[in-house]
């Protein structure tokens, strides 16, 4: 199935976001047909706080090597990394992705919706096949955070061309169900502790984005094996290094066959 079919399925598509190539491979491993990066995971793993642009040089990097994974990738690119439309176009043509996620907001506050939805437009127009989703930030930083608001954003960016919807911060079944039942097209959101995919399905939602949980989770997942031995407690059970490091000889091959450098 192409990206964009899998925001059809009978259930929602759960989009896992990774932050390095390991994190990708073990995604692919687990069976999950398509994978996305986290801004904020990407900038973590830099020593960057997120947002501000800061992920640029490395999301690139990162893309540019999963591409060659045998899934759809998805690209996280904060708000474009450029206020001119016309360089955001050029950027996620250059990426070589199957869709990318661009939000509207910078430095931690929304931004006239005129100008993303010229972005949103300029990946259309650059990069035709590029599934472009959407994110509008009002519930994330609790700016003009109503339905009638998002909504009127949400038209803006449809009208530009977008493929997907993205709210994140928008948790309220009641919320979710009016934003889907207005929106021409498929609704994502973050995970919703409490809501099963299935039960977010049933209100309208086709995507479900990670985000940066598998990131914060891992990396509490280290401390406690590092605490474990420490103090003594029983080491949790983990990928062998052996199946870590094929995954990594196997996606090599896959790179070296294709001709990436």
């Amino acid at each position: 199935m192409t990206f964009s079919e899998l925001h059809h399925g009978d259930v929602p598509l759960l989009l896992p976001n990774a932050w390095d190539v390991g994190s990708a491979l073990a995604f692919v491993a687990a069976g999950f047909p398509a994978v996305g990066t986290t801004s904020f995971g990407v900038n973590a793993s830099t020593g960057r706080p997120d947002a501000g642009g800061a992920s640029r040089d490395a999301t690139v990097a990162l893309v540019t090597t999963l591409i060659a994974l045998p899934v759809p990738v998805s690209a996280d690119i904060e708000d474009g990394y450029s206020q001119d439309p016309a360089e955001v176009g050029a950027f996620v043509a250059g990426l070589g992705v199957a869709g990318v996620n661009i939000e509207d907001s910078a430095d931690g506050r929304l931004v006239d919706p005129r100008l993303a939805a010229a972005k949103i437009a300029a990946i259309r127009g650059a990069a035709p096949g590029v599934f472009v989703n959407a994110r509008i930030d009002s519930y994330w930083f609790g700016q003009d955070a109503t339905v009638p608001a998002v909504l009127d954003r949400a038209k803006a960016y449809v009208d530009a061309g977008a493929d997907g919807i993205f709210v994140p911060g928008a948790t309220d079944p009641a919320t979710l169900e009016q934003l889907a039942s207005a929106i021409p097209l498929p609704l994502n959101v973050l995970v919703v502790p409490g809501l099963t995919l299935h039960e977010l399905g049933g209100l309208g939602v086709r995507r479900v984005s990670t985000g940066s949980l598998p990131y914060r989770v891992a990396i509490d997942a280290a401390v406690e094996v590092a605490a474990a031995v420490r103090d003594g407690r029983a080491v949790p059970a983990a990928t062998s290094y052996a199946d870590s490091q094929q995954r990594l000889l196997d996606f090599e091959e896959r790179r070296r066959t294709r001709g990436d450098p």
